[in-house]
């Protein structure tokens, strides 16, 4: 899974050591030294994962991811310390809404792999957000159609187990009919039907 990461630390052999990890998984790798330089390069690029030391000349990790929290909501973070502290930690987690916390040193390969689970929770909400959006619909769809219809979308079967559709919630005319649930699916997007 090829994706984006920015790696924002002022120690510059760690970041070239992450880069060079990241890569092998397939990752483009942005480095940072400073913050304020990766806020600079977040307005130009578009990141999947920030991965920041806490102690940085300037502004501190967790107050660099909260405004990437703020301004990038949909960007996972990812916060490294070598002075781990419950305060700081409680602080990054819930100011910055960090996915994880590594103290240093931490096993670069742990790291990628946590980039890897992240980037996989991430696809899967995403998924979840986009089905739900769909079910939504769908559901609008028929209580329109059980609203202009009433009992349409009761199915009776005989004992041959074919459906029987009632003579009172049949419409006078078939291709009126079709014609209005044609004009409902085009209203919503769900087909290209083309009139009988």
């Amino acid at each position: 899974m090829s994706s984006k990461v920015l790696v924002v630390d002022d120690d510059q052999s760690l970041g070239n050591l992450l880069k060079e990890v990241l890569e092998t998984q397939g990752h483009e790798v942005l480095l940072a030294p400073r913050a304020e330089d990766a806020l600079s390069l977040l307005q130009r690029e578009t990141v999947d994962v920030v991965i920041s030391d806490e102690r940085m000349p300037g502004m501190s990790g967790s107050e660099f991811l909260t405004v990437v929290n703020r301004k990038y909501p949909d960007t996972i973070r990812i916060i490294l310390t070598g002075y781990a502290s419950l305060d700081g930690a409680i602080r990054a987690i819930n100011e910055g809404e960090i996915y994880r916390f590594f103290t240093k040193p931490c096993n670069p390969f742990d790291l990628a792999l946590t980039v890897r689970q992240a980037l996989q929770q991430r696809a899967l909400v995403r998924e979840s957000r986009k089905l739900l959006r769909i079910a939504r619909r769908q559901k609008a769809f028929i209580e329109e159609l059980e609203e202009k219809y009433p009992g349409l979308t009761l199915v009776e079967k005989d004992e041959t187990g074919q459906v029987i559709i009632g003579a009172e919630s049949s419409p006078e005319d078939p291709d009126s009919l079709i014609r209005e649930i044609e004009e409902i699916l085009a209203h919503y997007g769900t087909g290209n039907n083309k009139p009988v």
